[in-house]
């Protein structure tokens, strides 16, 4: 199929309020499916007193480092760093490296290609000899990967915000490659994107340019305590997995039935050719189901999951 140049509007899921507004009903009484966060998040428990009143300290902030840095297997020699989120990571990684022409697919997360453009990098997909190169790994929103050999350029983003889903297919070995980051995102999977937490991973320079770039107090105290109990519960990793991918198959199954055609996705979103994307969009939200759709291809919508208990909400949109 055809993709029409992307815009380079910040285009983003959610928008729950204008959906209410357009087609009616409370917001507690929509299925907002246009993001791809876990829709049975980590179960946040007890937060302490301390952690509210207090400023974070050093140890908290070494905690939530080390949980990361065991969950997901990385290198010794290689540095990281919690931050308030990918985001916040996101916007101020070009300014790490001269500007220059920087390779982005036109088809992804646009936040990457928002933060180079604005600090004035010229950004396209065809660039044969880039100073940087950004890949988001699996892709959004078709959930391709990556191809290793093609990592490499003097500044390498691999934003890994969707591959806790899939551990066996990460590139977190190249962090140890000169001038290369890779990013992880902790609101997608846990399903606590309201908490704000994301890392950098790799290069120790780039990672020490990044800190100061943060500065103080980056991530809360509450936000580096949920943090860090959840990046030790393996067995709840574990069986979020297996529970993404049945929901996942179930989804597929009630879309195929409908005529939609499976693009791509991870467990934790769908990509289906619907052939008209503004009408399943304007359908579903009549039973106040709300979608994706994309400002470069009028045939593709993606979906989210829903809570085990909105199922019913959800087949009935269709």
């Amino acid at each position: 199929m055809s993709i029409a140049n992307p815009s380079r509007k910040r285009d983003h899921g959610g928008g729950i309020d204008a959906a209410v507004a357009r087609f009616g009903g409370t917001r507690d009484g929509w299925l907002d499916l246009s993001t791809g966060i876990n829709p049975v998040p980590y179960p946040v428990g007890t937060i302490s007193a301390e952690a509210w009143a207090a400023l974070p300290d050093r140890n908290a902030q070494d905690g939530l480092e080390a949980a990361a840095r065991a969950f997901w297997n990385i290198p010794d020699d290689v540095a990281v760093l919690a931050a308030p989120g990918a985001s916040s990571l996101i916007a101020r990684i070009p300014a790490l490296a001269p500007k220059g022409p920087a390779k982005i697919a036109g088809v992804t997360y646009n936040e990457h290609a928002a933060a180079f453009r604005a600090e004035g990098w010229d950004v396209a997909e065809d660039i044969t000899t880039p100073d940087a190169i950004v890949r988001v790994h699996p892709n959004n929103p078709d959930g391709s990967f990556a191809n290793e050999t093609d990592l490499t350029a003097p500044l390498t983003v691999i934003d890994e915000s969707f591959c806790d889903v899939t551990p066996d297919r990460s590139l977190i070995h190249l962090a140890q490659r000169p001038n290369t980051l890779v990013l992880k995102s902790f609101g997608k999977f846990w399903g606590l994107a309201g908490l704000r937490i994301g890392f950098a991973v790799g290069d120790q320079a780039l990672i020490a340019r990044l800190s100061d770039m943060m500065g103080p107090w980056a991530v809360s105290g509450p936000a580096l305590q949920v943090g860090t109990r959840a990046l030790r519960d393996l067995y709840w990793a574990d069986q979020t997995r297996a529970r993404l991918t049945q929901d996942t198959a179930r989804m597929d199954a009630l879309m195929q039935a409908k005529g939609a055609e499976l693009v791509g996705g991870t467990t934790l979103f769908r990509l289906y050719d619907v052939g008209d994307a503004r009408s399943w969009q304007d359908q579903m939200a009549k039973a106040h189901v709300w979608t994706r759709i994309f400002p470069y291809s009028d045939r593709w919508i993606r979906l989210g999951l829903p809570a085990p208990s909105r199922w019913d909400q959800f087949e009935a949109s269709l």
